[in-house]
């Protein structure tokens, strides 16, 4: 257990490039805290103290706002950045050396008693807000775009956006030296350039056709900016 300690400090310290010392890891940073919790309290679930076991996970979630259950598995190098609201159902897995940022969910979509909660692969990243529900995969070398809510299997190396979450296939391999959240600005807006395509599509009909006009209320993006002559602000 004490090298899992270990290379959880330096996961943070490789991952978060606001980490200055591994002391400071150690004294500071919540989701290395909730981590090591959920270790011992892993620990005790499967010696026998399953009652001490969610007391402990309790107690971890009081002081760290992250809620691990004791059962829920978690690989080497995890690790959880900011952690707040962060939320691991009892029969998740999650691989080796995955980040999860705050507010991430990897929960359940119903009430069996076996296997209801995702399984994560090795080197996974998943952004700020998103919820991987139900006993899915997603494969190693993924990741989740923030808010991201993801239903159905994720295939290695994909890139996953939207709700419910889409796989897109990215444009270029990303840089093995590439921090964890870089790159999160530029991932697409399907539904949005999806909606821009139509609607410029329908003003250049509308503009075609004899003695109508193309409707003003709403128009396609220009430079970033939607025009429009009310959206209800």
């Amino acid at each position: 257990m004490l090298a899992a300690f270990r290379r959880d400090v330096r996961a943070a310290l490789d991952r978060d490039p606001a980490a200055r010392s591994a002391l400071t890891i150690i004294i500071c940073y919540p989701g290395v805290h909730a981590i090591w919790g959920h270790r011992v309290s892993n620990w005790l679930w499967h010696h026998h103290a399953k009652l001490l076991a969610r007391g402990s996970a309790e107690l971890v979630r009081a002081l760290t706002g992250v809620e691990i259950h004791p059962a829920a598995t978690l690989g080497p190098g995890v690790f959880i950045d900011h952690a707040t609201g962060v939320v691991i159902g009892e029969t998740a897995e999650v691989g080796t050396d995955v980040t999860i940022y705050h507010g991430v969910t990897l929960g359940s979509t119903s009430q069996g008693k076996g296997k209801r909660h995702p399984t994560v692969g090795d080197r996974v990243i998943i952004g700020a807000g998103a919820k991987i529900l139900g006993p899915i995969t997603v494969g190693e070398d993924s990741r989740i775009g923030a808010n991201a809510v993801v239903v159905k299997p994720v295939p290695p190396g994909s890139v996953v956006v939207g709700v419910p979450g889409q796989v897109i296939a990215p444009s270029r391999p990303r840089a093995a030296t590439a921090l964890p959240g870089a790159g999160d600005a530029v991932l697409p807006d399907l539904v949005g350039t999806s909606l821009q395509s139509l609607l410029t599509r329908v003003a250049r009909l509308e503009a075609l056709a004899d003695g109508r006009a193309a409707s003003p209320a709403i128009r396609p993006p220009d430079a970033g900016v939607w025009h429009g002559e009310d959206f209800a602000i």
